[in-house]
């Protein structure tokens, strides 16, 4: 009974996830989150919002709505691993549905965690292909970092900030890039560059992005800097050999 989860209200739910011969591979007695945050599997993003509190349900989810084609290495051995391409069978209850939290300052240390798993699940979301839920996981990783904070971090959480900012910019120009967003993905390199401005990857893809727009000139220079930070990256020497052939004038017949 009562209402289904509206946008932007948080959900607890008990779930159950198991494989085709019975394996579980999900076991979480309260399990939150907001539903559209990209925290958990497409079948709970699409699934849970369907369902009143105190459901039970039951969702068949093919792979793509699941851990993907490449599947899941767990860490912890405690459950199987998700094989590629395995469907799974979920059993949610849905426990409780509240209004979202509104954004708390929080120390730079909780910001740093929530940080690196809203990245981390980008990175699970890329790896199976999903550029568009990658890109927002990203999102969402760069507001937990730029939010309130409760106090102003030292120097060494300062600078941990600061690298896991540019990590996820550097992330969202992967995706805007695989999702031909190139103005997009330019910004992003822009960014991550104003925060660390001898980034080698920013620099590198700034190029390339520079390059792709035909604005040759500016690309050679940010591919020369990146050259003078990294003198052996064979992917920057082919980056400028490219522009050079294309820059020079045809030999007469």
């Amino acid at each position: 009974g009562g209402p289904r989860p509206q946008p932007g209200q948080e959900v607890s739910v008990k779930v159950l996830g198991a494989l085709e011969d019975g394996g579980l591979v999900e076991r979480d007695p309260r399990l939150t989150f907001v539903p559209g945050h990209g925290d958990v599997v497409q079948a709970l993003e699409l699934g849970v919002p369907t369902m009143q509190p105190g459901e039970v349900s039951f969702f068949l989810a093919a792979f793509p709505y699941g851990y993907g084609r490449p599947g899941s290495r767990r860490c912890v051995r405690r459950e199987p691993d998700v094989p590629p391409e395995a469907p799974l069978l979920f059993e949610v209850t849905l426990l409780e549905v509240r209004d979202g939290p509104d954004p708390q300052p929080l120390p730079p240390a909780a910001r740093l965690r929530l940080g690196a798993q809203r990245r981390e699940r980008g990175n699970f979301h890329f790896a199976r292909g999903d550029f568009a839920a990658a890109l927002h996981s990203y999102r969402l990783a760069l507001r937990a970092l730029d939010g309130p904070a409760a106090a102003p971090p030292g120097p060494q959480e300062g600078e941990e900030l600061r690298e896991q900012r540019v990590k996820c910019l550097n992330n969202c120009a992967a995706a805007e890039l695989k999702l031909e967003r190139t103005d997009e993905a330019l910004a992003s390199c822009e960014a991550a560059l104003s925060i660390s401005p001898n980034n080698g990857r920013a620099l590198l893809r700034q190029g390339q992005l520079l390059a792709q727009q035909g604005r040759d000139a500016e690309a050679t220079l940010v591919l020369r800097r990146a050259l003078e930070l990294d003198p052996a990256s064979k992917v920057i020497h082919t980056e400028l050999s490219r522009l050079a052939k294309r820059r020079s004038p045809p030999a007469s017949a």
